[in-house]
């Protein structure tokens, strides 16, 4: 039998914690599927009532509007990539392995995790690659951040950035370079798909590994420099 885990994340994000109820989980599930199926700016709470057969005031009571779903949303993302490169790291101690394993899984094409039965991993991350900027791409991006919404993905950025400084510490930009990359990770695949003379990645199976070689080429040849 496979233990359901769960990411904790930042209260504020939620007025009640979805994952505390079969309503929040369907809510977040369904708002996974619906956002994938007609984009953030079609999405609402109207229709996503109707697809889970509640109302809308039942949705309000967990998120206070769809901007802040979206928010949640991505950071659980994140918070579940740190997982999975604390996971993948613990018994590692060579921070140029550990540095790779981390570009390894914020570059890869996720498929579902079955410790996380009420997230499709892969449907979350083709939300992650074309609406993820749109978090904080927004006039109150500062009250957002106050309330700490965007802790997850700093976080993760401060992860992946001390194994830079474990490898150079004389490095002065180990959360710019993270950061830029953390980006490139999605904007380079959605390039490739929608946009593809700003990207040298083609769309094809292999984008993914190349995202991935690309990022590795960046990211030492600049703690080279």
């Amino acid at each position: 039998m496979i233990a359901k885990l769960q990411i904790q994340l930042n209260t504020a994000l939620y007025l009640r914690d979805p994952q505390s109820t079969d309503l929040g989980q369907k809510i977040v599930q369904e708002g996974i599927y619906m956002i994938d199926e007609i984009g953030f700016e079609s999405f609402t709470f109207k229709k996503l009532s109707k697809r889970i057969n509640s109302t809308e005031a039942s949705i309000y009571r967990y998120f206070e509007n769809k901007h802040r779903l979206l928010v949640y949303l991505i950071a659980w993302y994140w918070n579940y990539v740190e997982y999975k490169i604390t996971f993948e790291t613990h018994n590692i101690s060579n921070a140029e392995e550990k540095l790779k394993i981390a570009i390894q899984l914020i570059t890869s094409k996720l498929a579902d995790d079955d410790n996380f039965p009420g997230i499709s991993e892969s449907v979350l991350q083709r939300i992650v690659i074309s609406e993820s900027d749109k978090t904080y791409l927004t006039k109150n991006v500062d009250q957002i951040n106050r309330e700490g919404l965007f802790k997850g993905y700093k976080s993760l950025c401060m992860t992946i950035a001390s194994y830079m400084l474990e490898i150079n510490p004389a490095f002065k930009f180990s959360r710019s370079l993270t950061s830029t990359c953390l980006e490139a990770a999605h904007q380079q695949i959605f390039f490739a798909e929608h946009l593809p003379r700003l990207t040298d990645i083609k769309k094809e199976e292999k984008m993914y590994d190349r995202n991935c070689e690309f990022l590795t080429s960046l990211i030492f040849s600049s703690l080279k420099s």
